[in-house]
């Protein structure tokens, strides 16, 4: 089994997975609560890449005080009413494994008010899609696409993060659905990582441009995914990284001020909390850190 991503990165997810799962075994609660309380980020940050004009707070509103911005577009609104449902769903049964029917019933949750005659059904017919520059996948053949796709997932032996980098990219070339594969593809990786053990990951709106899209050109020029297995395993750390210093940190504090305390540059931390090199993790788009983490 080839492994994209080098042997440090891998014993870095394999021992925070460690301190994570034990953790698990006493604060299975605090952790349930914390992940729920990052629904509005994920929402945000999933329906914000599709090009959603609701912000963060907007999306906390809805979400959580039912308070809707007067000039909101009501089919964002239904957007992220539905997302945070299908996520909310998601943690109730996170072992749940994937199979085609359950991509279909997350699909019709997600479009449910929006454009009901798309919701649970693959493209078919004359149903073409243009995502870019690129073409989806023939809709005579999205359905038996997609049945590959599951089932050389289900059944691969892979390095667990790869399996899941080629599932998205592979989904998103294909675009099985006339609307929503974004949002459902990202859905998907979380399901995945959960159905393992491992918490959910927010993929960033901020740098969309730069670090995500470029990604998917590359794997339809090239079939290479090793960029998502990479960008995947930092946000997987991240995540890690977060609850393990929510649950077991005296003190949370802002990245900046902890750089400021230990005499580190501020572009330089930053660096090292995107590299993950550093146990920083973003919280409503800012990062933070625990307050008494010392550089080794």
């Amino acid at each position: 089994m080839s492994i994209m991503i080098n042997r440090v990165t891998t014993e870095k997810i394999r021992g925070l997975a460690l301190r994570y799962r034990s953790l698990m075994d006493t604060h299975q609660r605090a952790l349930d609560k914390l992940t729920i309380s990052e629904i509005p980020e994920m929402v945000y940050n999933s329906n914000a890449i599709e090009n959603s004009t609701l912000s963060l707070k907007d999306t906390e509103d809805i979400l959580l005080r039912d308070v809707i911005r007067k000039d909101a577009d009501v089919r964002e609104v239904y957007e992220a009413r539905n997302l945070a449902k299908i996520t909310a769903e998601l943690l109730r049964k996170p072992a749940r494994p994937l199979s085609i029917e359950y991509i279909l019933s997350l699909h019709k949750e997600l479009l449910t008010g929006i454009r009901d005659e798309w919701a649970g059904r693959f493209r078919s017919g004359d149903e073409w899609v243009r995502i870019g520059a690129h073409l989806g996948a023939n809709p005579d053949f999205t359905n038996s696409l997609m049945f590959e796709l599951v089932d050389k997932y289900n059944n691969s032996d892979d390095y667990f993060l790869d399996k899941i980098a080629h599932f998205h990219a592979e989904i998103e070339k294909i675009h099985p659905f006339c609307d929503g594969n974004g949002r459902i593809g990202r859905v998907l990786i979380n399901q995945q990582l959960m159905a393992l053990g491992y918490p959910p990951i927010i993929i960033q709106n901020k740098g969309k441009r730069t670090d995500y899209y470029p990604l998917f050109d590359e794997y339809v020029r090239s079939g290479k995914y090793d960029g998502f297995t990479e960008m995947f395993a930092l946000l997987l750390c991240e995540s890690l990284n977060k609850r393990i210093a929510m649950l077991s940190s005296r003190k949370i504090t802002t990245l900046n001020d902890w750089a400021k305390n230990n005499d580190v540059r501020a572009n330089i931390a930053n660096n090292r909390a995107n590299r993950q090199t550093i146990p920083a993790f973003r919280m409503a788009e800012k990062w933070m850190i625990d307050a008494e983490y010392k550089v080794k």
